[in-house]
């Protein structure tokens, strides 16, 4: 099988990575079919406003990630290398410690969010109409209140990740969207369009699927590194921040470059126009999904590697990965010519998308996901400072540049601004793994 030996290297660590590949294409591409059944549904259940509403409501709440100041990374690299060194008592510390600093960060986050929420106005904020004031200040607080619980619950993600399992979590994952699916459709039948019964039923679910996965895992397979209060090292938590705070401040980078885009579509065009944007976005997710799904176990993989000083191994499977772009082109090029007949197919004709967007989005797809081969390793062996300098130069000047070309161009204006970096930073990437491999860098190069 052509896939099979481009992926495997003779190593157990490749071996593991192809069988959770293989297992993620399954469950992902399970959870995706049901992410696009979920889409023609909510927007029966809703209109076109609302959903764009929900979608921006939706891009506010995950910057909700950023609070964690790098935790979750910071425990991801750090557990992966503790584990690569048999060392379970630091990776026991590691978890309980991160667990108890995010419970701590993430409980004064949503008090200082309810306290803030009483003033705000988010009509305002959404551009859109003063009726659903109440409505949505009351949705804001409940949504936000489950999404803060959410976000430490997925620590149990994270640490599957760390331990190269990560289509573990993700097929208990799939419950959760059966379940989202189940409730959405009830929704059509028993109430009519209301916002909030929308927001509870997408953040609910999670929540409690997470609760459910997490003591189950711990419980079973992850016993071993079970959080406890008598090993939350508080002192370690330099050492978690140390790596995790450059991840840091490279979310905050990619919110500005890539989460405000919901908020410029809505503020320029009104929240009607984030839906074909977000449709479009979704569609070619497609594409994304496929090669995201091959790259998930890679960014632990590396870690692992890269401590054991593995160099060829990393080569190899880089090499191989390129390859797998290759192959990506084609997919792009299936979903740019299908579009005109598939997306009506999906969502019927409430929705208008512009075939330049589709255009644009699969180029951006392509040139994000070359990125993303290199950034994965960085990412796994911590060298992440050249990203947060380019990064931070470009988040700089891209609002205004994105405002400006999307009021010459109209949405694809955003798809504009992305495709004009993403070059630039794909040569200085490729750079930086070349110099790491062959053992020359220093400097900003080697941190």
């Amino acid at each position: 099988m052509l896939f099979k030996s481009i992926l495997i290297n003779n190593s157990k660590r490749s071996v593991k990575a192809y069988k959770n590949i293989i297992a993620l294409f399954v469950i992902k591409g399970v959870g995706m079919a049901i992410g696009f059944v979920l889409v023609p549904l909510t927007l029966n259940y809703l209109d076109p406003t609302r959903y764009g509403i929900w979608i921006t409501i939706s891009t506010f709440v995950t910057w909700l990630a950023l609070f964690d100041v790098g935790l979750g990374n910071g425990l991801r690299n750090r557990l992966a290398e503790a584990i690569a060194k048999n060392d379970m008592t630091k990776a026991r510390i590691y978890v309980s410690t991160t667990y108890a600093g995010l419970a701590i960060v993430f409980t004064g986050v949503y008090i200082l969010f309810f306290i803030v929420n009483i003033f705000l106005d988010w009509t305002v904020i959404l551009n859109t109409s003063k009726d659903l004031k109440d409505e949505l200040r009351l949705l804001l607080s409940i949504v936000f209140l489950f999404f803060c619980i959410q976000f430490v619950l997925n620590l149990i993600y994270t640490i599957a990740f760390a331990k190269q399992e990560p289509a573990l979590t993700q097929a208990f994952g799939i419950l959760g969207s059966l379940l989202s699916l189940a409730g959405i459709y009830l929704l059509t039948i028993y109430t009519h369009g209301r916002l909030i019964y929308l927001g509870v039923m997408l953040a609910g679910v999670p929540l409690i699927t997470g609760l459910i996965i997490t003591i189950i895992l711990f419980n079973t397979r992850y016993k071993d590194i079970k959080p406890s209060i008598k090993f939350v090292r508080f002192s370690e938590l330099k050492s978690l921040l140390n790596i995790g705070l450059k991840f840091f401040f490279l979310q905050i980078i990619a919110l500005i470059l890539y989460q405000t885009n919901i908020i410029i579509i809505a503020q320029l065009f009104g929240p009607t126009e984030v839906t074909p944007y977000s449709i479009a976005f979704r569609y070619f997710g497609i594409a994304t999904f496929a090669f995201t799904t091959i790259l998930t176990p890679y960014w632990s993989a590396f870690t692992d590697a890269y401590a054991k000083g593995e160099i060829d191994w990393i080569k190899k499977v880089i090499k191989n990965l390129k390859l797998i772009w290759v192959g990506l082109l084609a997919v792009i090029a299936v979903l740019y010519f299908s579009s005109g007949f598939l997306i009506p197919l999906w969502v019927g004709d409430k929705v208008i998308v512009q075939k330049e967007l589709y255009f644009f989005m699969g180029l951006y797809v392509l040139i994000n996901a070359l990125s993303a081969i290199y950034s994965s390793f960085l990412n796994g062996i911590g060298k992440v400072m050249s990203q947060f300098y380019i990064a931070a130069g470009v988040a700089i000047i891209y609002i205004p540049l994105t405002i400006f070309f999307c009021k010459q161009f109209g949405i694809i204006g955003i798809m504009i601004t992305v495709i004009i970096f993403g070059p630039v930073s794909l040569f200085i990437y490729d750079w930086q793994y070349k110099k790491i491999i062959n053992g020359t860098a220093k400097g900003i190069w080697n941190k």
